[in-house]
């Protein structure tokens, strides 16, 4: 298990954004009261933000990163480097951060490229940007993550649909040349690539008929092959045997003990999964904070929104030592410890509508 530290990069803003629309858990018709009650205890998940039709991921990122911009006055020319973490992009090609580019009005010179993970993709985010930081002499940096996960799912779908919300994101980094070093580690198994997966749509299973069609996998389950499938007992066997190990061996590597974090902030997989894993490392409860209860799983962007909505406070006026972790799609998962101070965190934007077609 690699892990490896950066220094010099600090994280000086953090802003979310959400969907206007919320749906609650305990109108999911699809299924019984009972079961809706099991649910919501089992997953965490009483209500989420839905994208309504013309609304993106980047549209969501794109107003986090202009808040940002704007209240702390970062002039445009200042951003040398745009990274995308997402796995709903605008289109098939180009690359949603070449449209970031323009519509957040960056220099041409900003270097700019999407990166498709889902639960992980923060961590890894984080990781690619500060080193490209490193390496380029990149001053400031937006680090976008998001995703509208409601796209992929059927409604039909129990294990699916009632879990999953949408949110965007933008973080600010600044290369210091000096600080607290990051230290990461990252890590993947493809052998588990089906546990979560949209089988059809793009060059290995194109769209069909075949496709759109509806198909009753068992009961409460009903979806066609462009909706997402979630093996949940799957997932959660692999982040509860993953995911504490690896948190443990990056704390050796920190030379940090697991007690001396502030905050260990997880991607907000569900309750369950996340419970086990503090447990298992022995955290306390007020150490772990959760975002679920309100917005669901919302992939990539789960660690932002949790810390912008949950932590705003802290961030803005404390030093906080910090263990981010996102595990899931992949399958993947990283950790990283960070050191924060002085964070600009915006209070949680809502958006409506944006249909902002090319053509």
């Amino acid at each position: 298990m690699a892990a490896f530290s950066l220094s010099g990069i600090a994280v000086r803003a953090i802003a979310a954004a959400v969907p206007r629309p919320v749906e609650r858990n305990d109108d999911y018709t699809e299924i019984s009261a009972q079961e809706r009650a099991l649910l919501i205890k089992t997953t965490g998940v009483k209500e989420r933000r839905i994208a309504p039709k013309g609304l993106t991921t980047a549209d969501l990122c794109a107003a986090s990163a202009g808040e940002i911009l704007d209240r702390l006055g970062i002039a445009k020319e200042e951003i040398g480097l745009l990274v995308f973490v997402s796995q709903s992009g605008d289109y098939y090609l180009p690359a949603s951060a070449a449209l970031l580019q323009e519509r957040l009005g960056l220099k041409t010179g900003t270097i700019a490229f999407d990166v498709g993970l889902g639960c992980s993709g923060y961590v890894y985010g984080l990781a690619i940007t500060g080193s490209l930081m490193q390496t380029s002499g990149v001053k400031k940096a937006l680090l976008l993550a998001g995703d509208v996960s409601s796209i992929v799912t059927s409604r039909e779908d129990k294990s699916t649909y009632p879990l999953f919300g949408d949110a965007g994101s933008a973080t600010l980094l600044e290369n210091t040349g000096s600080g607290t070093p990051w230290h990461f580690n990252l890590m993947t198994d493809g052998s588990g690539g089906d546990a979560i997966m949209v089988p059809d749509g793009l060059n290995r299973n194109g769209v069909s008929q075949d496709s759109l069609r509806m198909k009753t996998v068992s009961e409460g389950i009903r979806r066609n092959r462009l909706n997402l499938i979630l093996k949940g007992s799957e997932i959660f066997a692999f982040a509860v045997k993953e995911v504490p190990p690896s948190i443990h061996a990056l704390s050796v590597h920190a030379g940090l003990a697991i007690e001396g974090l502030d905050y260990l902030v997880m991607h907000q997989a569900n309750r369950l999964i996340n419970e086990t894993i503090r447990k298992k490392l022995s955290i306390p409860e007020l150490k772990v904070p959760y975002s679920l209860d309100e917005f669901g799983n919302t992939s990539s962007a789960s660690i932002p929104l949790t810390m912008v909505t949950r932590m705003r406070d802290r961030l803005e006026s404390d030093t906080l030592k910090l263990l981010l972790s996102g595990f899931g799609v992949g399958l993947s998962w990283g950790n990283v410890i960070l050191e924060t101070t002085d964070v600009f965190c915006p209070p949680l934007l809502e958006v409506a509508a944006d249909d902002r077609p090319l053509f």
